[in-house]
């Protein structure tokens, strides 16, 4: 792992996103003492399964954050409306470049660009373009990526998995979607282990890596 890393940004497009593209990561860092911080750019209303209240992926990632242990600070939340952010993708970078200033992170935890999901392509073009001078690591959402470079990885241990599955049950509304299975989020991180030669670990394709 990078030396010098105190400072972690976590960009979602989505609520959830960030939990499952690097919940184990940022359940890592915050026991090594880092701050992390958490942007979800869209509650995603219009998606909320029917008769579930619309703000129910606001209150649930409030949750899942905080059981991760990211400070209620450090939780930022926009209302876009999904599927439509690149439609203000000047008004999302405009935003990124207020972070960079104002956070200053030393890593930034990205969507894969190689990502399907138009609100995730936007974010992961427009956080390239603010954070150019910054280590960038695109995470890894197998059901919308066709192809991923595993470039880089971080190891995990059972306890940062088990953290991840438990911020993950935080969202009781997506409750449905198959990989959101804790026998998936397991079997994925053991997955990414074994490639490494380790028990657990999360992988991510590095867009800059910069060393002090």
């Amino acid at each position: 792992m990078k030396q010098g890393v105190d400072r972690v940004l976590v960009l979602a497009p989505h609520t959830d996103d960030g939990e499952f593209g690097c919940g184990g990561s940022i359940a890592k860092f915050i026991e090594e003492g880092k701050e992390v911080y958490y942007v979800a750019f869209s509650t995603a209303e219009k998606s909320v399964p029917r008769g579930l209240p619309k703000n129910i992926l606001e209150v649930e990632v409030k949750a899942a954050t905080k059981r991760l242990g990211i400070p209620p600070a450090n939780l930022i939340i926009y209302k876009y409306e999904v599927r439509k952010l690149n439609y203000i993708r000047q008004e999302i970078l405009e935003e990124l470049v207020k972070m960079k200033k104002e956070i200053a992170p030393d890593l930034v935890f990205i969507p894969s660009p190689n990502d399907l999901h138009q609100d995730h392509q936007t974010v992961a073009v427009e956080s390239i373009r603010a954070f150019k001078q910054t280590s960038i690591m695109g995470y890894e959402l197998p059901w919308n990526n066709i192809t991923f470079h595993t470039h880089g990885f971080i190891k995990l241990n059972k306890t940062h998995v088990d953290k991840k599955i438990f911020a993950l049950k935080s969202y009781e509304s997506q409750s449905h979607r198959d990989y959101a299975a804790e026998d998936f989020i397991l079997s994925w991180a053991k997955t990414r282990g074994i490639q490494i030669g380790c028990q657990y670990a999360e992988t991510f394709e590095v867009i800059r890596w910069i060393i002090e």
